[in-house]
C-alpha cells in the first residue's frame, strides 16, 4: 500500500511538472514581447515573433547593412546590436524579403509612402533633444482652409512656455519646413523641435519664439516634391494662406526682422526660394542639407547682392560631407563667396539624416532675432 501511494505521488508530481512546462511554453508563446529593449552602454535587443518565417533581419541606422536575427524554439527572432551613440535611430525588420515594422513598438516615423520604427538611446546625461526638467511649451495641431489651393491642409504650431500668460507680447516666428518624405508633424515627432527649443529657452540662449510647421507638399504640383527649385504652389499657400492665418490666430510680430524661415532637404530648397525671394517678409534664412534652387531661379534669387546683404540678417547653410546633396550645397557656398553675399557655412560629417538636422536646429535657433548673427560656421 505504501509503495502504491509513493508511486501515485511520483506520477502526480510528474503530471504537475509536465503541466507547468506546458503552461510556461504557452506563456512564452503568448508573452508580450519587449522590442526594442535598450540596455546599458548603448546596446539594443530587437525581437520579432514570426514562427513561420525562414529568415529575419533588422536594419537600423547605427549599423551598416542588414543584421540577421536568430529564432528560438517559441518562434521569436532576436539580435542584440550596438553599442550606439546616444541619439534617435530608425529601424525596420525584413522577413523573408518583406520589409515590415516592429509590431511591439508604437513609435513610428511615418513617411509619405512608408514607415519605420524609432528607438532612442540615452546617454549618461540628457541630450539636447531629450525632455528635461524644464518648462515646456505647447504643440498645437491645426486644419486650415487653403484658398489658394482649394483644399484643407494641416500645420503644427509650437508656442513657448509662458505664451498664454504674456498677452501683451508679440513673439518672433520661425517657419520650419520638412523634407520630401515628411509631413507637418515630422519636426515634432522625429525632429523634437519643441523639446530642443524648450531646452534652449531654459538655458536662456535663445529668444522665446513661435514655430510654424506647415505641410510642404501641394496637390497641384508634383514637381514640388522633386527638389527642382520650383515651389510656386507651396509659396503661394504659405504667403497667401498660412502666414495670414498665423497672424490672425497667434500673437506674432509683423516685423520682417522678427520672421525667419528654415528647412531641411526639400524644405531647405523651399526656405531658400521663399526666403531669398521675399526679403520684404523674411530677414533670417536657414537651409539644412538643402535641395538647392538651380539655373535661372538661383540667379534671380542672388541677383541683388547689395539688397540681400542689407536686408538679410542671417543666411545659414549646413550640410554633411556624406550627404548626396553635399556637392550642390558646396557649389552654392562657393557661389555666395564669389558674389560676396554674407552667409554662414556649417559643414559637418554625416549624411542625409535626422541625427544632423536636430543638431542644426539646435545651433540655428540661438542665432535668431539677435544682433550676434554671423558667427563663424566654416
Amino acid at each position: 500500500m505504501a509503495r502504491a501511494c509513493k508511486s501515485m505521488r511520483v506520477v502526480l508530481l510528474l503530471s504537475v511538472l509536465a503541466c507547468s512546462a506546458s503552461h510556461l511554453e504557452a506563456a512564452a508563446r503568448g508573452q508580450v514581447l519587449v522590442s526594442p529593449e535598450v540596455h546599458s552602454h548603448g546596446r539594443v535587443t530587437f525581437r520579432l515573433r514570426a514562427p513561420q518565417a525562414r529568415q529575419v533581419a533588422v536594419g537600423v541606422e547605427f549599423q551598416e547593412g542588414l543584421r540577421p536575427m536568430a529564432k528560438n524554439r517559441y518562434g521569436v527572432w532576436s539580435v542584440t546590436l550596438g553599442p550606439a551613440e546616444p541619439d534617435i535611430y530608425a529601424y525596420i525588420f525584413v522577413v523573408d524579403g518583406l520589409e515590415t515594422i516592429d509590431p511591439a513598438n508604437s513609435w513610428l516615423k511615418v513617411w509619405r509612402r512608408t514607415a519605420k520604427n524609432l528607438v532612442e538611446i540615452h546617454g549618461a546625461e540628457p541630450m539636447f533633444f531629450q525632455e528635461q526638467k524644464v518648462a515646456h511649451g505647447t504643440v498645437h495641431m491645426h486644419r486650415y482652409a487653403s484658398k489658394s489651393l482649394g483644399v484643407t491642409r494641416g500645420l503644427y504650431v509650437y508656442t513657448p512656455p509662458g505664451y498664454e500668460a504674456r498677452r501683451n507680447v508679440r513673439h518672433p516666428i520661425l517657419y520650419l519646413l520638412h523634407g520630401s518624405g515628411d509631413s507637418e508633424d515630422t519636426w515634432t515627432v522625429v525632429g523634437r523641435a519643441n523639446v530642443i527649443v524648450d531646452n534652449l529657452l531654459a538655458k536662456n540662449i535663445a529668444k522665446p519664439l513661435i514655430i510654424v510647421m506647415p505641410y510642404g507638399h501641394t496637390p497641384s504640383a508634383p514637381s514640388d516634391s522633386l527638389s527642382l527649385g520650383d515651389y510656386r504652389t507651396f509659396e503661394k499657400d504659405l504667403l497667401e494662406d498660412v502666414i495670414p492665418y498665423i497672424q490672425r490666430c497667434y500673437r506674432v510680430s509683423g516685423d520682417r526682422n522678427d520672421r525667419a524661415i528654415a528647412g531641411l532637404s526639400m524644405g531647405g530648397g523651399q526656405a531658400l526660394t521663399v526666403g531669398l525671394g521675399h526679403l520684404e517678409l523674411f530677414a533670417w534664412v536657414g537651409a539644412f542639407s538643402s535641395a538647392v534652387p538651380k539655373g535661372r531661379k538661383l540667379d534671380s534669387l542672388l541677383a541683388k547682392v547689395k539688397v540681400t546683404n542689407d536686408d538679410l540678417n542671417l543666411l545659414w547653410i549646413a550640410c554633411g560631407k556624406k550627404d548626396f546633396l553635399f556637392e550642390a550645397n558646396q557649389k552654392l557656398i562657393e557661389r555666395l563667396k564669389v558674389d560676396n553675399i554674407r552667409h554662414v557655412a556649417r559643414i559637418t560629417g554625416g549624411g542625409h539624416e535626422w541625427q544632423l538636422w536636430r543638431r542644426y536646429l539646435n545651433e540655428f535657433v540661438p542665432l535668431l532675432f539677435t544682433s550676434d548673427k554671423y558667427r563663424s560656421g566654416t
